[in-house]
């Protein structure tokens, strides 16, 4: 399952872990029952557990994802710990982030917007509306020639031997990265409610979109039921 978001970007499911079942049967083994088919009375129960928060059933549902998208987007990313184990002090811990290196490979694609959005008049971190066309087409020639100039400086670089760890310092944050990343039912949920959600920018609240699109096929009955409760 691949989906595009954006111009160059995309979301891929790699892998998951457990299907519908296994949030209820992870909840029954309380009582060490174990059910083989999903029927009316789980449907209940996974509604009991989402809607008075019983979060622990939830977290054995991962999913890993191969991630395409801007660096500045990544940024808000990375701040999503809810449900994850991203930092490490210990061997026996998972980092649930893996990253391409521009140490390693060349950096090859960046973001250009479909347009040009207006800063919001009341609110410092968000933007609202659009400019006109004038501004539109002002700010498409300054973007192309910034970045001509940033493609070609780069390559410069890169060709004359200089190491591509310092020549990606002059790259601005609309650069393409890609990263693995696996994360519990909870997580993604948690991603998906905080940025599908209209103060967020809108490129990341494009890349919440097409999660919640995917993990409907990944765990159909789940994100039912959850979508019911807190998905207005």
């Amino acid at each position: 399952m691949k989906s595009k978001v954006l111009d160059k970007g995309f979301i891929e499911v790699v892998d998951s872990l457990g299907n519908d079942l296994t949030v209820v049967n992870s909840a029954r083994v309380s009582f060490g029952k174990r059910k083989t088919k999903f029927d009316k009375s789980d449907e209940r129960l996974v509604r009991y557990l989402a809607k008075y928060k019983h979060y622990s059933p939830f977290r054995h549902l991962q999913v890993q994802f191969h991630i395409k998208a801007p660096e500045f987007v990544m940024r808000q990313w990375y701040k999503h710990v809810v449900g994850i184990e991203t930092t490490s002090n210990s061997a026996t811990k998972d980092h649930a982030w893996n990253e391409i290196s521009g140490r390693y490979v060349p950096v090859e694609d960046y973001y250009h917007p479909s347009v040009w959005r207006k800063q919001s008049d009341d609110n410092k971190q968000a933007s609202e509306g659009v400019l006109d066309d004038l501004q539109q087409a002002r700010m498409n020639d300054s973007y192309e020639a910034l970045m001509q100039n940033v493609r070609m400086t780069y390559d410069r670089m890169v060709a004359a031997g200089m190491a591509k760890e310092q020549a990606r310092i002059i790259l601005p944050l609309n650069q393409y990265t890609e990263v693995y990343w696996t994360a519990s039912f909870q997580a993604i949920v948690n991603f998906i409610e905080l940025r599908d959600e209209k103060t967020s920018q809108w490129e990341i609240q494009e890349y919440a979109k097409v999660m919640k699109e995917l993990m409907y096929e990944v765990y159909p009955k789940t994100t039912e039921i959850w979508s019911k409760l807190y998905w207005k």
